[in-house]
C-alpha cells in the first residue's frame, strides 16, 4: 500500500528560516532507517507558500493567486511517500518520527487510490 505522509505547515515552517540542524540531523536518521526498511520511495520539504502560486478555477476561467496564503494550519510543508503493508505500519512509522518542528505539529497520511479502488 503506498501512502502519502504530509507535514503540516506551522507558522515557523512558513518565516522561511534556516532549518534547526539537531532536527534536520535527526530527521536524516529517520530517512536513513524508512530507507533501511525498505518502505520510503520519496522524500522531500517544500518552501514556504510565499514562494507559491494558486490557480483556481472556475469553468473555463484561470486566476493565479500569489502566496503566501492563509490558514497556516492547511498547508504542507513536506512531505514523503511510503510503501507499507498497511496503514497501521504507517501510523508505527510516524510514531517514531522525530517532531518536525520546533513547537506543536501534525502529520497526516492519506493512502494513494489503487486500481481496484478505481472501478
Amino acid at each position: 500500500m503506498r501512502v502519502m505522509v504530509l507535514v503540516k505547515a506551522t507558522d515557523d515552517s512558513e518565516k522561511d528560516l534556516s532549518s534547526n540542524p539537531e532536527m534536520m540531523e535527526a530527521m536524516g536518521r529517520f530517512n536513513d532507517a524508512l530507507r533501511k526498511a525498505k518502505i520510503l520511495i520519496m522524500a522531500e520539504g517544500l518552501a514556504p507558500s510565499s514562494h507559491g502560486k494558486r490557480i483556481a478555477f472556475d469553468g473555463s476561467g484561470r486566476t493565479v493567486i500569489d502566496g503566501p496564503f492563509a490558514e497556516t494550519r492547511e498547508l504542507v510543508a513536506g512531505f514523503w511517500i511510503w510503501d507499507v503493508k498497511d496503514i497501521a505500519e504507517a501510523v508505527a512509522w510516524v510514531k517514531r518520527c522525530p517532531n518536525p518542528m520546533p513547537g506543536p505539529s501534525e502529520i497526516e497520511i492519506r493512502p494513494f487510490y489503487g486500481m481496484a479502488d478505481l472501478k
